[in-house]
């Protein structure tokens, strides 16, 4: 290290002696700052004033930059280059924040490169400090994520007993159309007790062939030993499900049916019961209790609502494969919840300030890491999800 280096990490040390970590957000930032430096001239391929061959342009001064840290908002000052006709130079160390974080930045960058950028975009430019970026720029940043993120959708997997599947979906621009996406998702839980997001695509439908692509493509990265599926039902789910895991018990998720149900259901005053009555079917003790509370509910309504009952004795049976399982696992089994909340919601949170999106692909990025964040929180959660030792009722 020479000494311009030595009197940087010297003056970082030397103010973390004398404030400590009252003044974290301040040492970080000139640590931050002496990185850059350092970059900068890996990428110009000389140091500070040194005269080199090989040099690919000068520094250029700096710009103050505000970014978001665990020690909190700081400013720093970004190094800045000059007489390079390349690839222009940009911090690598900027670029690797959160990845969720950096997926919208780059939905919004593309849109605002590609000349569709309205007022809003211009703001969300502002939230995340961008006054201006080179389409260079933004390729560079792409690249770099999207080798993560598709190493992290291409990893092997293993053995995975219970299975939950969702789709939500999201506007993005297609040939100048806005149309609407389906983010197709799975988490499961192995041996070891805990979730895991499994894989997620982008397709234009919900169509059989796209969710049938996509658990073959979990079974040929090593998805095996599936036992119980959860999921709403959906024509191209149930036909793909059969196809690639036909040899899984099914569960419809009781959520997602009673709110079908109040759908046909004929008045106001059984649309306000009907949900209370299906949980009391599906709170029973066991699989016989259920279905005699089922066949009563169904006799109940026969004369009064016949199409609502016929409805309940065709699909309701579809919410009951759960009393197969043992019971400690039953509250956890017996929705797709544990994806909806854990996913769905955070999806979400992150699409809705890019709104359209302007291609698939950055849809997929977003979504991708939004999930390998959650993921990796879920790896170091210490605690069962499902305690495969509790098997009595």
């Amino acid at each position: 290290m020479d000494r311009g280096k030595n009197t940087g990490v010297e003056a970082i040390l030397e103010q973390l002696i004398e404030h400590g970590a009252d003044d974290m957000a301040n040492i970080f930032a000139r640590a931050f700052e002496l990185a850059m430096r350092i970059e900068r001239e890996r990428f110009l391929g000389a140091g500070h004033y040194e005269r080199t061959a090989g040099r690919r342009g000068y520094a250029n001064g700096s710009k103050p930059k505000r970014i978001d840290t665990p020690a909190g908002t700081v400013t720093v000052q970004v190094p800045k280059t000059a007489g390079h006709d390349g690839e222009p130079f940009y911090p690598q160390s900027l670029e690797r924040g959160r990845r969720s974080v950096r997926a919208v930045m780059l939905a919004v960058a593309e849109m605002y490169i590609k000349g569709v950028s309205t007022r809003e975009v211009e703001v969300v430019m502002r939230e995340f400090g961008i006054e201006s970026l080179s389409s260079s720029q933004v390729s560079r940043a792409m690249k770099l994520l999207d080798e993560e993120l598709e190493a992290w959708r291409s990893r092997p997997l293993g053995e995975v007993r219970y299975l939950f599947l969702d789709a939500r979906y999201e506007k993005v621009r297609i040939g100048g159309v806005v149309r609407d996406a389906a983010v197709l998702s799975a988490i499961g839980i192995g041996p070891d007790a805990r979730r895991r997001v499994l894989g997620v695509s982008v397709a234009l439908s919900e169509a059989e062939v796209h969710w049938r692509a996509f658990l073959e493509n979990l079974q040929a990265r090593g998805l095996h030993g599936v036992e119980y599926v959860v999921s709403d039902d959906h024509a191209g789910l149930r036909a793909a499900r059969r196809a690639v895991l036909g040899g899984a018990k099914w569960q419809r998720c009781q959520f997602h049916l009673a709110q079908n149900a109040i759908h046909h259901a004929p008045n106001a005053a059984i649309r306000k019961r009907i949900g209370t009555e299906l949980r009391a079917v599906w709170n029973a003790c066991d699989l016989p209790k259920a279905e005699a509370a089922l066949a009563e509910l169904v006799e109940t309504y026969r004369d009064a609502a016949p199409k609502l009952a016929g409805w309940l004795e065709e699909n309701v049976p579809e919410s009951l494969t759960v009393f197969a399982l043992p019971g400690h696992h039953r509250r956890r089994l017996r929705t797709s919840n544990p994806i909806e909340r854990a996913i769905q919601q955070e999806l979400k949170r992150r699409t809705v300030k890019v709104r359209v999106f302007p291609n698939e692909e950055s849809l997929e990025r977003l979504v991708s890491a939004v999930l390998v964040e959650i993921d990796e929180k879920w790896a170091v959660d210490t605690k069962a999800y499902i305690k495969w030792e509790c098997q009595d009722d």
